[in-house]
């Protein structure tokens, strides 16, 4: 043991070049964590462990590197400290936007949605960032002038240390952890905890190991884990109210997805100009349900996590997106539930169809038609960097939906208000904001422009006859702005974004639905986006009593409303929880955590049994009596001429003659 830890090897000139480069990638993630994250440090000890974190992670994958000699090692620790600085990158530029990190079923839908990112992307990168590569281009410089130049006979000692105090490191670090926040690796929903308390590297490797355990739960799984869940969904059912049940039997159903869209934009002024007229009349015209206490609850999917919330009533992954990490699953879905109803279905979108792996989950959804960009005009003109823009998505629609036999149970997925919100001139006369922060400035002239198209697609069902005979449901899918604008945003609501007001307040996103003859008005119910589905379903006079789904009917007078975040934090008509921390709705203020102690344990318990459900695959063991489940081989998105509207085939033909 004495001669393992001999002070004396660190004399050699190698290894304190070596030391300079732990300490140099030490100190720069260190920066990046209170530069770039808002991690929510609240004592001392987390400010130690923020600190100390990157430095284990620094010894362990830096040493490997000593265990190899001469140009080979110099040229390993290169790559590694490349990698790393890479990881941390990747993860700077993902959190300016999602305010989240990245895992590892994201790395797998960005190659599924790769070439559709580049603009989003590039607007979240600065010249400064170069810093965060300063280290790896210093080390390079050392190893081509061979200034760092390891002896061709290599000795395991300095290795064998510098890995074993970065691991003893670690295990101080997770110690620490576990005393502030008990069972951090088996409990939290969050992932900003694990990166608070274990960094961006060591949560990397923890995430890798979870997906490998998420991958291994479905083939563990049978038909007796669905008891459970059965149990639990049945126990919590609600009725739905006899005043709407069935009031829209029979009718078609229009869904649109209203990209980036929150509920502080509805009867918003800029400069004294309404932001969004056109939606602002349909939520006081007291003909149209307008909910405004919808919570956001998508996960890393985002858009795809909305749309299947919309569809299925269940809670999207904690980590990547059911889309394209559970496509294969079986579901039970709306489009499926309504096929014995006598409905068609079909999905709208002005994009490919592979972004998102929309091709293979709607397949698994049991969509009949899912009409792409190779159904529309995809010219430069029509397009932004995500497809279609939303006045031509919508224009160019209408023949494909007319075409569709009745009823259909249809879906659009907006697409112009996306961001950075950047409009092509001539798009919009609408003023942006002026705040210091581009994107949130951008912001209000998109959703304008989305506002404009909304309302000329509702003149065309009009013009066509079928407004009078269909439900129209449009939802906001996710926040547009994250909590890294909050100082523009506080400019623009007139007071401070707190981290209750941002989970609150900003988190809202609004619902629409519109049925034929049916009073609405606004609803100040608290619910979420898996509550949609039941609602509908109960409107169309289909009982949803015998499915298993989490949501519970808005208009139901059972209805609940604890209403989970996928990170396990929650909002009620009391009580709301941000980051473990109770606040009482009325002022805004923290209270006792034991206010929120039963509430947090109901919400953490409906996402675990969402969580069964999806990760384990169970609804290939349950059918509801009259249900006919889908078969994924009965559909094939391929664009033939009996998909095409006569009109456009004879517009086709006449430009090649």
């Amino acid at each position: 043991m004495k001669k393992l830890f001999n002070l004396n090897m660190f004399k050699e000139k190698n290894l304190k070049i070596f030391l300079l480069f732990v300490v140099l990638l030490w100190i720069k993630t260190y920066a990046a964590y209170r530069i770039e994250f808002s991690l929510g440090i609240d004592n001392k000890l987390q400010e130690f462990l923020l600190f100390i974190n990157p430095l284990s992670s620094a010894l362990v994958f830096l040493g490997v590197a000593l265990f190899f000699k001469g140009r080979l090692q110099s040229v390993l620790l290169l790559v590694i400290n490349f990698i790393m600085s890479f990881v941390l990158y990747a993860n700077i530029v993902y959190y300016r936007f999602f305010s989240d990190f990245i895992t590892v079923p994201v790395v797998m839908s960005t190659k599924s949605n790769a070439g559709q990112l580049g603009e989003s992307t590039l607007a979240l990168m600065s010249p400064f960032d170069i810093f965060y590569f300063i280290d790896t281009i210093l080390l390079l410089i050392f190893v081509i002038k061979k200034w760092y130049n390891p002896s061709k006979t290599v000795s395991r000692k300095p290795a064998t240390f510098i890995i074993a105090a970065g691991v003893l490191t670690f295990m101080i670090n997770l110690g620490l952890a576990e005393i502030d926040r008990p069972q951090l690796l088996s409990r939290s929903f969050d992932r900003n905890y694990l990166v608070k308390y274990l960094g961006t590297y060591n949560f990397t490797i923890y995430d890798t190991i979870q997906n490998a355990k998420s991958a291994s739960q479905r083939a563990l799984a049978d038909s007796n884990d669905i008891t459970e869940v059965e149990n639990y969904i049945k126990a919590n059912y609600a009725a739905p109210d006899p005043k709407y049940f069935g009031k829209a039997e029979g009718k078609n159903v229009i869904f649109i997805s209203m990209e980036s869209f929150q509920t502080f934009l509805i009867d918003y002024q800029l400069n004294g100009q309404e932001v969004t007229p056109f939606l602002n009349s349909l939520a006081h015209d007291g003909k149209t349900f307008y909910f405004d206490n919808i919570i956001n609850q998508t996960g890393q999917g985002k858009t795809s996590d909305a749309e299947f919330m919309m569809d299925n009533s269940l809670y999207p992954m904690s980590q990547g997106a059911v889309f394209v990490n559970k496509a294969q699953n079986t579901y039970q879905a709306t489009p499926a539930i309504l096929k014995t109803h006598g409905y068609t279905s079909a999905a709208f979108h002005g994009n490919y169809k592979t972004f998102w792996n929309r091709n293979e989950m709607y397949r698994s959804i049991g969509y009949d038609k899912f009409f792409d960009a190779e159904y529309y005009n995809m010219s430069e003109e029509n397009t932004k960097n995500y497809g279609m823009k939303d006045k031509p998505f919508f224009e160019e629609s209408m023949p494909l939906l007319e075409s569709l036999p009745q009823p259909f149970y249809t879906k659009f997925i907006s697409l112009s208000n996306h961001h950075p919100f950047g409009m092509d001139e001539g798009d919009s006369d609408f003023p942006i904001a002026e705040t210091d922060d581009k994107v949130v400035n951008q912001y209000f002239q998109s959703a304008n422009y989305m506002d404009q198209a909304l309302e000329q697609f509702f003149n065309d069902l009009k013009e066509s006859g079928l407004y009078d005979n269909t439900v129209v449901v449009m939802y906001g899918d996710h926040y547009g702005i994250s909590e890294n604008h909050n100082e523009a945003m506080a400019e623009i609501i007139g007071k401070e974004i707190t981290p209750f007001e941002y989970a609150r307040n900003l988190q809202r996103v609004p619902v629409f639905i519109h049925v034929p003859g049916v009073e609405g008005g606004v609803q100040h119910q608290i619910g979420g986006q898996v509550d949609v589905r039941p609602t509908l379903l109960h409107l169309l006079g289909i009982d949803t009593k015998d499915y298993l789904e989490i949501g519970s009917d808005l208009l139901s007078k059972n209805h609940r409303e604890v209403v989970p975040f996928r990170n396990g934090d929650f909002v009620s008509p009391k009580f709301t929880q941000v980051d473990d921390k109770c606040y009482l709705n009325e002022t805004g203020e923290e209270v006792d955590g034991a206010s929120c102690a039963p509430l947090s344990e109901k919400a953490k318990l409906e996402l675990q049994m969402s969580d069964n459900i999806v990760y384990k695959d169970l609804l290939r063991f349950y059918k509801p009596e009259g249900f006919v489940p889908i078969n994924r081989d009965d559909y094939q998105y391929v664009k033939n001429e009996v998909d095409v509207p006569i009109k456009e085939i004879g517009i086709e033909q006449d430009t090649h003659e």
